[in-house]
């Protein structure tokens, strides 16, 4: 008897220990918990955040129901703001589409604003995201021309100002509401409604014509410029050849006048009839027809023969020595210049 009641009592112990084994373990695997990445794991007390951890690992926490845990996603995520309606600085109507990449400050304090606000759920935050995006980019556009936005002229463009003006615009008020810290903002999507496409045609067809006058007025210009400069030289070039062909000129009328200088000191006479007989073949042409005295220059070279020299030869037999009597009244056709009549 006494042995069946060490059994029994020895197996009673065997089952408190088992089953105080087996509560010491659920209470270990309670207060056991796992941090993955890119994930936040905030530890609340009876409801109340008391710790954020945001590295990746096991770390351990009071087993529920005193300390529980709630999981925070910090991986970034887009949101987008759809077709908006907005109005631009001129009061032209624009459709915006945008987008907004944003996450989950890791810092503590953000993490915890967080789920006060969003209650960890993103479908909500991305709701409240959409939103608050619409009435930025209201806001954004009133600040720029449609010029400044839809150019042909890439230096005369702010799209990137816009982008960088919406998302400074947002970043501060999310983070300071949601705890959620903005990656990147941009738009998607830029069309204009039916009168604001005409108004923008209509002003860059005005542009394309400005710049079309200001460069035709820029050719005109160089043009002018050319003609002048072109017309300076080819006066400049002129005088300069007027100037040497004087020279030339002047030049051989001095090696002329040397020559007729130095043939007339030869032989004065002589010189005297080449220059008579060049006036005469100057002046008589095929057709002309002259009726002079005989007896004038330059015909007397005609008349009267070439000069006789100055000393006296002798007289060939049968001859008087005398020059041939002088023609008087000879009649020249310029048709046959050396007939007389």
């Amino acid at each position: 008897m006494t042995s069946r009641k060490r059994n029994n009592s020895l197996k009673l112990s065997l089952r408190i220990a088992c089953a105080l084994g087996g509560l010491l373990a659920a209470g270990a695997a309670s207060a056991l918990m796992m941090v993955g990445p890119g994930q936040a794991m905030v530890v609340t007390e009876f409801g109340r955040p008391v710790r954020v951890l945001t590295q990746p690992g096991l770390a351990w926490k009071i087993p529920a129901p005193v300390q529980q845990t709630i999981p925070v996603d910090l991986r970034m995520r887009t949101t987008s703001s759809g077709l908006q309606d907005v109005g631009t600085k001129e009061g032209l109507r624009i459709l915006v589409q945008a987008y907004v990449a944003w996450e989950v400050d890791d810092d503590p304090a953000h993490i915890e604003q967080f789920l006060r606000a969003g209650r960890s759920d993103a479908n909500d935050v991305a709701q409240r995201l959409r939103s608050l995006l619409g009435s930025t980019l209201q806001v954004t556009a009133s600040n720029f021309n449609l010029a400044d936005l839809i150019n042909t002229r890439s230096d005369q463009s702010r799209f990137a100002a816009f982008e960088q003006q919406l998302q400074a615009n947002l970043y501060r008020q999310i983070l300071d509401t949601y705890g959620i810290r903005i990656v990147q903002t941009g738009v998607e999507r830029l069309s204009l409604p039916a009168e604001t496409l005409a108004a923008t045609v209509a002003r860059m067809r005005a542009e394309r014509e400005t710049v079309a006058a200001q460069r035709t007025a820029d050719g005109l210009r160089a043009a002018s410029a050319i003609r002048s400069d072109a017309e300076r030289d080819a006066r400049l070039i002129a005088a300069k050849a007027n100037q040497e062909v004087a020279e030339i000129e002047a030049k051989g009328r001095e090696q002329a006048a040397q020559i007729h200088a130095s043939a007339y000191a030869l032989d004065p006479q002589l010189y005297t009839m080449v220059r008579s007989l060049d006036t005469l073949g100057a002046t008589l042409g095929p057709k002309t027809r002259v009726i002079l005295r005989t007896d004038a220059e330059p015909f007397k070279a005609l008349v009267q023969g070439p000069p006789t020299a100055p000393a006296a030869s002798p007289t060939p037999a049968g001859t008087t020595g005398q020059a041939p009597p002088a023609l008087s009244n000879w009649q020249f056709s310029g048709d046959d210049p050396h007939a007389a009549r």
